[in-house]
This record gives structure tokens, sequence and C-alpha cells, in this order.
């Protein structure tokens, strides 16, 4: 199964002024492309190349194959990135069933914002911040580099990439900023909750 880059699902200036159209030309277009062709060139003649991509990353993981961890882990964490931000997005407008999962597990919307845009803070270098299902609960996360909750036995719901590229461009050195302006202004609710359904 070869990997493929997705279109983006918005025009790439349609998440400004929070995300550039510069950025998501860098950051799609070059780096998520990259993660793309090399995770291709990784998975020739690999007997996980048939698998899924969910399998690939679990059993790459498993195996300490790093090339594919981060190629194939960041093909993963990218084609849902896009997906889990939108134009007019993010804030406090959630679905109600996503709501009262928040409000169960992570203690509400204030403090589940505040423990994401941390995890992402302290994330040292690159990596990401999730919120994830893990044993029936929500779960806040962070990971480095291209690793993801499934490699830690979880199902990612929402995971926001604190690589330099994702950010530097529009926010500098400012990765709270940034983190705090994907919560409030570009977060796909509909779309965490239906990870969330689905997990």
């Amino acid at each position: 199964m070869a990997l493929e880059l997705p279109a983006l699902p918005y025009a790439y200036d349609a998440l400004g002024p929070y995300m550039s159209k510069e950025t998501l030309e860098f950051h799609h277009d070059k780096h998520h492309m990259a993660y793309v062709t090399n995770g291709n060139n990784l998975l020739k003649d690999s007997p996980l190349a048939s698998l899924s991509i969910e399998e690939i990353c679990k059993k790459a993981f498993a195996e300490k194959n790093a090339g594919l961890v981060n190629n194939v882990g960041q093909h993963y964490n990218h084609i849902h990135f896009w997906s889990w931000m939108k134009p007019n997005g993010g804030g406090k407008k959630l679905p109600g069933k996503l709501a009262a999962a928040i409000d169960q597990d992570l203690g509400g919307y204030d403090k589940m914002r505040a423990d994401f845009v941390q995890a992402g803070l302290t994330q040292f270098g690159s990596g990401w911040c999730w919120i994830a299902v893990k044993d029936g609960k929500l779960a806040i996360m962070k990971t480095p580099n291209g690793e993801n909750p499934l490699m830690h036995g979880a199902s990612p719901i929402l995971g926001c990439d604190v690589w330099e590229h994702s950010y530097y461009i529009d926010y500098r050195n400012l990765r709270q900023k940034y983190l705090e302006a994907f919560v409030d202004n570009l977060v796909n609710w509909e779309h965490v909750e239906d990870m969330r359904s689905k997990a």
C-alpha cells in the first residue's frame, strides 16, 4: 500500500491569520511530502508494506524501526492534522458527547485546554501533544518526533504538531501562542468527536 499525500481539505489561505498560506505550503507540500517519499522508500520490499498505516505505526515502533516510526508515523499524524483543523474552528462549541467526555475524563474544557497547551509546551524539541483514548478514557499525552499514541496503546483523537516547521513562520519561537491559537481558533471538533466515537 503506497503512501499518498492527501490534498488539504481547505484552501491554503483558509486558516489565516492563525496559520498562514506560507506555512501550509511549506508544511504540506514540502514536509509532509518528504515523509510520504521517505516512507515509501523505506516500505519498499518490507513485509510491513501490505499493512494498514495504523498497523505499520504499531509494528514499526515494536520493532524499533526508527525510520518507519518517524516517516510513516509523521504521515499518519499529518493526515489527521490537516483534518483536525478548519476555518473558524476551535473554541468551546463542542459536540455534546465530546464535551461530556472532556468534563468526565479531563476536568472540563478549561482544564483540558490548559493541560493540552502545557503538554505541547513541555514536549522538548520536536514532537506532538495529544488527546487520546487510553483504556476507555480520554487522556492528554505528548510524544517525541514522529511517534503517536497508537504506538503507546492509545487511539489519538486530537493532535497538534509542535515541530518548529509547524509554527515558526507565523509565531517564531512563541510555541505557547501557537498552541493557544490552535485550540481557540482552528480545531475541527467534529473530526475529534468522529475519531472519539470510533476509538
